[in-house]
């Protein structure tokens, strides 16, 4: 089957076509990216509704669907987008209605890290699994959860967020929460724990290499702590092993409360696997329970560099199965 998708970021939207089968998914048509900043709302969904009729015109066939992903907050069952922080002015736009008004096609809207979910469990990490969690662990960390095949959203679309849970009283500072989830597993969050690390070490008269002077401490990254910790910098390893210990005390909750199969985490986790994991599974070792911990495995994504794409793409395969079997 033929699909398109559609992928809402703050930085750029993107529309894609694409052919899915059961198990595997190939992107046949991608058009220009938009800079999302540079249209309001309306302006955005016109631009989008061309792209898709371009799409249909590339596709063999006529698409199933449309698939949205998208940051929350949103309401997936009404297709509207609430008022996204890394989208302004996006405030309660009924984003499916509008796109299917224009381009005459049904369409899905989904919570992105739902949609990078979908897409790991379909064709990614997950794959073979009936119940997982996506952790994004990137700009921030938010999950998408998949219990006996199917995507749980929750009561109001907010199951899933679990930088919000509180891991220790203090800490770094992430979805508005010290010492949260997020604040200790998020290139924010890592930034953080890093600036807090290097100002202990700077105040006993020491100058590490990844931070010399004090007044380079609000330049500092999270690649840069990722950079300096694949060298061998014994602080940047230290960063990342108390990163890595919370890491493991989030995912100890998880795997006690929901017993997945597996666990597929991105981004950060992907790139810095050997420095954050070996912290995180010692935590794990020593607080889950024994069934359920030897009932998961803890693996990175598979499909980093475009998942994006897939994951809209997933978003409209699932729902339009899931409409074919009511």
């Amino acid at each position: 089957m033929f699909a398109i998708g559609v992928d809402i970021g703050g930085t750029k939207c993107a529309v894609c076509l694409g052919q899915m089968s059961e198990d595997s998914v190939e992107i046949l048509y991608k058009c220009t990216p938009h800079p999302t900043a540079s249209f309001s709302p309306e302006e955005m969904i016109h631009r989008l509704s061309e792209d898709v009729r371009d799409c249909m015109a590339h596709a063999p066939d006529r698409p199933v669907g449309i698939g949205i992903s998208c940051g929350g907050p949103l309401d997936s069952r009404t297709g509207r987008i609430l008022s996204p922080p890394n989208l302004p002015g996006w405030d309660d736009i009924p984003i499916v209605e509008q796109l299917q008004v224009q381009t005459g096609l049904p369409a899905w809207l989904c919570n992105d890290a739902n949609a990078c979910a979908l897409a790991e469990w379909r064709f990614g990490a997950g794959r073979g699994c009936s119940s997982m969690l996506f952790l994004t662990f990137g700009t921030g960390l938010g999950a998408g959860v998949i219990l006996d095949g199917h995507l749980y959203t929750g009561a109001s679309d907010m199951a899933g967020e679990l930088g919000h849970i509180r891991l220790s009283e203090s800490g770094p500072v992430g979805y508005g929460k010290m010492g949260s989830f997020e604040g200790f597993c998020s290139g924010g969050g890592i930034a953080q724990l890093a600036r807090m690390f290097l100002l202990q070490e700077l105040q006993r008269g020491k100058k590490p290499d990844l931070c010399p002077h004090v007044e380079q401490l609000d330049t500092i990254t999270t690649a840069d702590v990722g950079r300096a910790a694949q060298a061998g910098d014994p602080l940047a390893l230290r960063i990342l092993q108390a990163a890595g210990e919370q890491l493991g005390k989030g995912l100890s909750i998880v795997i006690d409360l929901l017993n997945p199969e597996r666990i597929v985490i991105g981004s950060i986790f992907a790139r810095c696997q050997e420095q954050l994991w070996p912290a995180a599974e010692r935590v794990i070792a020593e607080e889950t329970l024994p069934a359920a911990r030897a009932a998961c495995s803890v693996v990175p994504c598979a499909l980093s560099e475009s998942v994006g794409d897939i994951a809209a793409l997933t978003v409209a395969l699932y729902y339009q199965e899931k409409e074919n079997h009511i």
